[in-house]
């Protein structure tokens, strides 16, 4: 055994045993796939800036477990909007883990998309879908039961961005750390809130799902 597989063996297991703490259960296919996802970035981040966590157990916790907490908050057959997605997080994760959920990942750099494209590709995912647009100027065939993002900043420039590609009935789900109780309270009206803390395995540091929708 080389060098290599050791490592992607160790990989392996912390991934097993990440999912099995968030009480996710998945094939060994769909975690070689995610350690092929892995791959990717790291050999397309030596040409563009997708991600500044270089470590690979870092991105292990941060990108995967970290994208894979949103997904026992999607109902089965959600369509999701993954907006701002950079190198793919959380689409990417969560696509490989739910093949049941329609995926779209929505970018504006180009160069990132080409990694998107190409990731979609390589992992043949064929739940996901990658549209090169800013998200304010976007005018898709259909609207999303779900949005979410983890590059936003601020959730009220988040909720005006996106408001257009909402589905009635639908919500946002923002994936922040600390509570935004400042951008909470930034909020248009008739906005509700409901906050979700969560445990990333592996990670000590404070996570919370955002959800956001009109009040009934």
């Amino acid at each position: 055994m080389s060098e290599y597989d050791c490592i992607t063996s160790e990989e392996v297991q912390v991934l097993r045993n990440g999912l099995e703490t968030l009480n996710i259960s998945v094939s060994e296919k769909t975690l070689d796939q995610a350690i092929q996802y892995l791959d990717l970035l790291e050999k397309w981040n030596g040409a563009i800036n997708l991600t500044a966590i270089r470590e690979r157990n870092r991105m292990l916790t941060l990108h995967l477990m970290d994208s894979w907490s949103l997904a026992p908050f999607l109902k089965k057959s959600d369509s999701l909007l993954d907006v701002g997605s950079g190198g793919g997080f959380p689409g990417i994760p969560v696509a490989l883990i739910r093949p049941d959920l329609s995926i779209t990942l929505m970018e504006s750099n180009q160069k990132k998309v080409a990694f998107l494209k190409q990731a979609k590709i390589e992992l043949n995912l064929s739940n996901l879908e990658v549209i090169a647009e800013r998200v304010e100027q976007s005018t898709p065939s259909r609207l999303f039961n779900t949005i979410t993002c983890r590059a936003f900043s601020d959730l009220s420039e988040f909720v005006r961005a996106t408001r257009h590609l909402l589905q009635k009935g639908g919500e946002w789900i923002a994936m922040k750390g600390a509570i935004p109780y400042d951008e909470i309270n930034r909020l248009p009206a008739g906005i509700s809130t409901t906050i979700t803390p969560i445990q990333i395995p592996g990670l000590k540091a404070e996570r919370h799902l955002i959800h956001l929708h009109y009040a009934i």
